[in-house]
């Protein structure tokens, strides 16, 4: 299995429909969407700053975007489905669909889970990836990757992902990778033949 986040920037990109038909790939490769937030997440943000309510509530709350921003994936694309559990997952796999993760459920009161902005879903498709002992996990953005070397760190340190992402992928052995917007048909030759896309990103 691959996770491969699909990064919340794109939710308005003529990219996005190529990403949802390249998940659909026949090949040696069972993918696993784990949804950014996109703009429900940014409203999450926009509300609590404006209504200055806490961190830990906002984390709730940008995880349930999180859920419907997959949510949309799914209406957007008849062969991806909502998994909200890793039996979900395995039965989508069965049944020859790709499952969008729903988070809330497995991520829910987690003590190795940070309640505050430090923790978005580039960190909790790492956790997922660890989770259910995923082989990689691809993540797709709206902006290429800066120059090499790129790493964990240098990605956190510059916005491209968040702060806590470092942590949760150091030392987790799937292999990490960035693909730009660009990258569609790359991901889907790639499910196919097994094939990392993208650019390797140092954990």
């Amino acid at each position: 299995m691959w996770v491969v986040k699909i990064g919340g920037s794109l939710a308005f990109s003529p990219a996005l429909p190529d990403f949802l038909a390249a998940l659909n790939a026949k090949g040696k490769i069972r993918p696993v969407v784990a949804p950014g937030g996109g703009p429900f997440a940014d409203e999450v943000r926009r509300t609590q700053k404006l209504l200055g309510f806490d961190e830990a509530t906002a984390h709730r709350m940008a995880i349930l975007a999180t859920e419907q921003y997959g949510l949309m994936f799914c209406a957007l694309a008849p062969h991806l489905v909502p998994a909200a559990s890793r039996a979900e997952i395995a039965e989508s796999h069965a049944r020859g669909l790709v499952p969008v993760w729903m988070a809330v459920a497995m991520t829910k009161d987690r003590s190795d889970i940070g309640a505050n902005w430090d923790v978005t879903s580039d960190s909790l498709a790492a956790w997922l990836a660890a989770k259910i002992g995923a082989a990689a996990l691809v993540l797709v953005k709206s902006a290429d990757p800066p120059p090499p070397p790129v790493t964990a760190s240098t990605l956190a340190a510059g916005g491209f992902v968040d702060k806590a992402f470092p942590e949760f992928v150091a030392g987790k052995g799937f292999a990490l990778r960035w693909l730009g917007p660009g990258g569609a048909q790359e991901l889907a030759r790639g499910l196919e033949s097994g094939t990392l896309p993208g650019v390797a990103v140092a954990a």
